[in-house]
């Protein structure tokens, strides 16, 4: 199985090279580590996904609006949020391997190993006993009640390792848990230290008179600080939210698994402010609404789930991560958190300014309490191929009369593809290649449009269903004579006839992103 998955991650790789989806950055100078380029079309579906997500947020919400703040924020903000003092990631490396992995990782995936074996005896269990009673099972298996009472003790060690920064303790459960280097195979660990993930770099005009400043590792910081303009402005009352969509940056140590972790990347956040009190009622509702909204996309309702944290924040009373069923197995793709009042006091704090909120109906003032969703949208876009990338065998006489050839075909959701039509003559001459270029120019006001005219039809099909295009339309002599042509299908590559004065109603529903929106 893991073989599968490193080969399925090693495609999706080569496929997003050559179809012009994500390059290595800097390729031609041997590249950078763990930093990428997205291609013209990785770069229309990033763009695609971002619609997404904001019209989702600031259009089908009237109390969210959108900003844009600065990557280069002052200095104090970073001291303020916690991010100098407390951004750090515990990182352990195996002496025989030379790799280097976080130690709270490792940890956790070995605790989820143990989860793995209860659900093995529990499925095994209901397969032998007819009235299976899963409750029961859990209390009174042996073998389960020791799988879990591990379970619930490492969880306690690890929680406590982490919020008292007891990197001793940290090693030791890595120990105790006889977790193994998945190269070297042996357990020869150093001791745990913590590494500082911000980048840091300065401002100023000559060299005597310049300040250290940081790039952004996250975007959040950037809307807590315009809390108040955009209130005052927007004339918003409690509760709002504020939406952006942002690059930030972070010194991975270990950043590796593609687009997965990188260090330089975007997030799509939204940071909801809430009355003291009704935090934790907004934080379910952002729950199932995020959770929809991911599993409106269509990739499988069984790839996704939800993985309440053990170990919280210094900020936060509640959190979760939205999980997906990545090439490489269940990770983080969107979280959700309550912040409470922390961000807005501790600014308050360190800037001397008043960061509250007047409440008319109660006539009184406080600061607000905060719930965050917070989606990577580099990951966005690795769900998106890693479910839409399909190699296919096909009969010898597939739909349409096309070659039996096999394919690759990217189902990614028409409203996210970077084209949605192309537009393809059987051939260049006998005035075809003119009527197609008409019926482009006129398709490319409502769609984004590939027009194509090399190679045989065949081969062009392939290339489209390569690069995720849901509709071919193919002009050929017939359309001349009756202004008819045929449209294809990417995903079951039936063709029909249809008339050109045809074409946009039939198209534009199944590649809108406001159907998408209305089923959410």
């Amino acid at each position: 199985m893991a073989n599968q998955e490193d080969n399925l991650l090693k495609n999706i790789i080569s496929h997003s090279k050559e179809y012009g989806f994500i390059f290595p950055s800097s390729e031609i100078y041997d590249g950078l580590s763990a930093v990428y380029d997205y291609g013209q079309n990785g770069a229309e579906l990033k763009n695609n996904i971002k619609e997404y997500w904001w019209k989702f947020m600031t259009m089908m919400h009237d109390n969210i609006v959108g900003i844009d703040s600065a990557i280069f924020m002052h200095p104090t903000i970073w001291k303020a949020s916690g991010h100098v003092d407390a951004f750090n990631d515990p990182m352990v490396d195996n002496k025989d391997s030379k790799k280097r992995y976080r130690a709270d990782v490792l940890a956790e995936d070995a605790i989820a190993k143990i989860q793995d074996k209860i659900d093995k005896e529990v499925e095994k269990a209901a397969k032998r006993f007819e009235n299976f009673d899963k409750a029961m099972f859990l209390a009174t298996n042996g073998r389960v009640v020791e799988y879990q009472k591990k379970i619930d003790e490492a969880n306690a060690r690890l929680k406590d390792s982490m919020n008292s920064s007891n990197m001793e303790a940290l090693k030791q459960l890595i120990i105790d848990l006889e977790v193994a280097d998945p190269i070297s195979g042996t357990k020869n660990w150093t001791d745990v230290r913590q590494f500082n993930l911000m980048f840091s770099t300065e401002m100023g005009s000559v060299a005597e008179d310049t300040n250290k400043i940081y790039l952004r590792p996250e975007t959040a910081q950037g809307i807590f600080v315009n809390f108040l303009n955009v209130q005052k402005t927007s004339r918003l009352k409690i509760p709002f939210g504020i939406a952006q969509i942002g690059k930030a940056f972070r010194n991975e140590i270990v950043a590796r698994q593609f687009i997965f972790r990188m260090r330089e990347f975007e997030q799509m956040e939204m940071q909801f402010f809430v009355k003291p009190g009704e935090e934790m009622k907004w934080y379910e509702f952002w729950k199932e609404k995020r959770m929809r909204w991911h599993q409106t996309l269509g990739l499988g309702s069984e790839n996704y789930r939800f993985h309440d944290h053990l170990n919280l924040a210094h900020y936060a009373n509640a959190a979760c991560d939205i999980q997906f069923n990545f090439p490489m197995g269940f990770k983080e793709l969107e979280g959700i958190h309550s912040r409470t009042d922390f961000d807005l006091k501790s600014h308050e704090k360190f800037s001397g300014k008043k960061l509250q909120y007047f409440d008319a109906e109660d006539n009184q003032n406080y600061i607000p309490y905060v719930v965050e969703t917070s989606v990577g949208l580099d990951r966005m876009f690795l769900s998106i191929l890693s479910k839409a990338y399909t190699e296919e065998k096909l009969p010898a006489r597939p739909a349409g009369g096309e070659d039996g050839s096999d394919r690759v075909v990217l189902r990614i959701p028409p409203a996210l593809a970077p084209h949605k039509v192309a537009i393809l003559p059987l051939m260049k001459k006998d005035g075809l290649a003119e009527k197609a270029e008409a019926i482009f120019n006129d398709l490319k006001f409502d769609f984004r449009c590939f027009y194509e005219d090399k190679d045989n039809i065949g081969k062009r099909y392939r290339r489209m269903d390569a690069i995720g295009t849901p509709y071919c339309i193919t002009i050929d002599h017939q359309t001349l004579q009756d202004d008819t042509v045929t449209i294809r299908d990417r995903d079951t590559m039936k063709q029909e006839r249809t008339s050109i004065s045809n074409l946009k109603s039939k198209i534009r529903d199944s590649v809108s992103i406001a159907t998408l929106l209305k089923q959410i």
